[in-house]
């Protein structure tokens, strides 16, 4: 058996790292395409490997004389790479093509071993290796029959959206017998390109070979094998995670993406927050129908979505303000805030991270208590510890800690009395499960000028990727000055066409928290149930873990993200020392029992 890479192409989209080098030639955690695949080739025992070159053919030739590689190579050259389009290159190779078994593959593929192994190890001769479709896919799909026959290759421009449930991505390597390269695949590619010419796909002679009755080639389809194929720099960045050799790195790439990860459709995020039975389906379907009209048309302007968050939260126009997420709203607002500015940690960091470390004056709170406090707590720590602007989490993240409406009430008279700014996010509170808590209200914002109140629509919502977040208070000259500050188009039409229809849903959110308050509660027993892992109490749609056993949260989360493609939040370098600890989203049912069994699994073994 032999392989066959095509390597001809320029890599246009890869712009500069592709100026004087093939794209096969860039590197990948330091080491280039070429290299690893042809290392990977090389262990399997091959008789040759065929190379087809074109763009920086000879700069690429000289590169590969300098590697390892046992096994020799060839190489066939397309001289009008940059006129015609793979099916040419495959043309100038047929000849190696029909004298033995073969593995073809393109040169900008990364692969783990095991994706190999899976194509030569299987015992039939022809074959398609092919991966469920995914969002971050492109290039031809396929459609299989009964004994993953290949009913069908679908061109990039034959693709249908509504048939994606049974769309096989090519994963762009091949297992041709020589007899089905003589019988069939030679002899239609000459045809093909004598009747089409040389600019098209390698790719379309086996669409025609597969309308045959007999077509002989199968689909091998991967399961769970990591593969990617790079053709820009998002590509790269991507395929730089998957593929980074040190664990711990892997991790913290992983980590730092802060969402995204649609691009890895297998992953289970259990560190971001949402609501996850909201929103219905309904709503979703009601934007899916206006998709086109929202995608070409301006939305409005800052007053017209104002009036529509007035709508939505019960607040004067003049009082509230919309951000393209809480965090537009927090950078704004913490950036002109003047004097001293009393923290709560552990916290969130957005707030802390908008000021300047000698503006902060910080209320501590205790592991031994569960990072509990009150607003009892709050009112004498800074009686003593004077301070201009008070931030508040409630429910606060990380810890859960809840202050009810109320108490909340004696915090904003004491602020008052003390002539001190207090902003509270209120971000978390409709996962309570406490009716009447929330803060947007104009009688309770008209009891001190001085109250913020913030929420990201994004959590409760369950419509991150819409980033929408509020801020309201009767400070009229902030709320002024905040929407001078943001663009006059910071949110998009998606966005504002969500607040415009999201009343009409109201039931069907408060259906949805009822539902999730059960969920919470049921995965808190879950959870607590496991072996040293000791649970924080939570209002919100989150919990604090601490872990009680030999095992470091670094290792459980790079544990459940390396063996179960599972996504935590690391909290010890938040607590600062006071111990290990995790974050855990609260999920669907189905997403808790998983992530539970998998920490489970992990734990066992590490409890003394």
């Amino acid at each position: 058996m032999q392989a066959i890479i095509l390597a001809a192409g320029m890599g246009r989209r890869l712009k500069e790292l592709t100026a004087d080098n093939t794209k096969c030639m860039v590197q990948v955690n330091g080491v280039t395409l070429i290299e690893r695949m042809l290392r990977q080739l090389d262990a399997v025992g091959l008789t040759r490997i065929v190379i087809v070159v074109g763009y920086e053919g000879a700069k690429l030739i000289n590169y590969i004389g300098t590697l390892s590689v046992q096994t020799p190579i060839f190489y066939v050259e397309n001289p009008i790479y940059d006129k015609t389009n793979n099916i040419y290159s495959l043309s100038l190779a047929k000849q190696y093509l029909l004298e033995q078994d073969t593995i073809l593959l393109e040169s900008d593929l990364i692969f783990e071993d095991n994706v190999l192994d899976a194509l030569v190890d299987d015992p039939r001769n022809t074959l398609a290796l092919v991966d469920k479709y995914e969002s971050w896919m492109d290039g031809t799909v396929v459609k299989l029959g009964d004994g993953d026959t290949i009913e069908a290759f679908v061109p990039g421009k034959k693709f249908v959206f509504e048939e994606i449930p049974s769309y096989y991505k090519t994963v762009n390597l091949y297992k041709f017998s020589r007899d089905f390269s003589q019988s069939h695949y030679v002899p239609f590619l000459e045809a093909y390109e004598k009747a089409l010419g040389d600019n098209e796909y390698y790719e379309q002679v086996l669409r025609v070979i597969t309308l045959l009755d007999e077509p002989a080639i199968w689909a091998k389809r991967l399961n769970g094998e990591r593969w990617y194929e790079i053709d820009d720099i998002q590509d790269l960045d991507i395929a730089e995670t998957l593929f980074h050799p040190d664990d711990a790195c892997k991790v913290a790439l992983m980590q730092q993406r802060y969402g995204g990860y649609w691009r890895y459709p297998k992953l289970l995020d259990f560190c971001y927050l949402v609501n996850p039975y909201y929103p219905p389906q309904h709503l979703m379907d009601e934007i899916k129908a206006n998709f086109e009209t929202l995608l070409t048309q301006y939305p409005s302007g800052m007053r017209v979505n104002s009036l529509l968050a007035s709508k939505n939260f019960g607040v004067s126009q003049s009082h509230i303000v919309v951000g393209n997420g809480a965090a537009e709203l927090i950078k704004a607002l913490m950036e002109k805030v003047d004097g001293k500015v009393g923290i709560v940690r552990p916290t969130f960091e957005e707030y802390p991270n908008r000021c300047k470390p000698e503006q902060s004056i910080v209320f501590y709170t205790h592991a031994e208590e569960n990072f509990r406090y009150t607003a009892k707590d709050l009112i004498n720590f800074y009686d003593v510890h004077h301070v201009d602007f008070l931030t508040l989490i409630n429910p606060d993240n990380p810890s859960g800690n809840f202050i009810r409406k109320a108490d909340l009430i004696q915090l904003i008279d004491w602020a008052k009395q003390k002539d001190v700014q207090l902003l509270i996010d209120e971000s978390f509170v409709d996962f309570t499960g406490v009716e009447n808590q929330s803060l947007l209200d104009d009688d309770i914002l008209s009891r001190y000028e001085g109250l913020i109140v913030v929420k990201s629509i994004s959590k409760s919502y369950g419509v991150p990727g819409l980033r929408l977040g509020i801020m309201a208070s009767t400070n009229e000259d902030l709320i002024v000055m905040i929407k001078k500050d943001v663009s006059i188009w910071n949110i998009n039409a998606f966005a504002e066409y969500y607040m415009q229809i999201a009343s009409k849903y109201e039931k069907d959110y408060t259906l949805a928290l009822k539902k999730f308050v059960d969920t919470r509660d049921a995965f808190a027993k879950v959870l607590s149930a496991i072996p040293g892992l000791r649970v924080l109490p939570s209002a919100a749609n989150y919990f604090t873990c601490e872990l009680t056993c030999k095992i470091s949260s670094a290792r459980l989360t790079k544990e459940l993200l390396l063996q179960n493609q599972i996504l935590l939040k690391d909290l010890t370098e938040k607590m600062q020392g006071k111990g290990q600890y995790i974050r855990i989203a609260v999920r669907d049912e189905k997403d808790n029992m998983r992530l539970a069994y998998c920490i489970k699994k992990i734990l066992a073994g590490e409890v003394e």
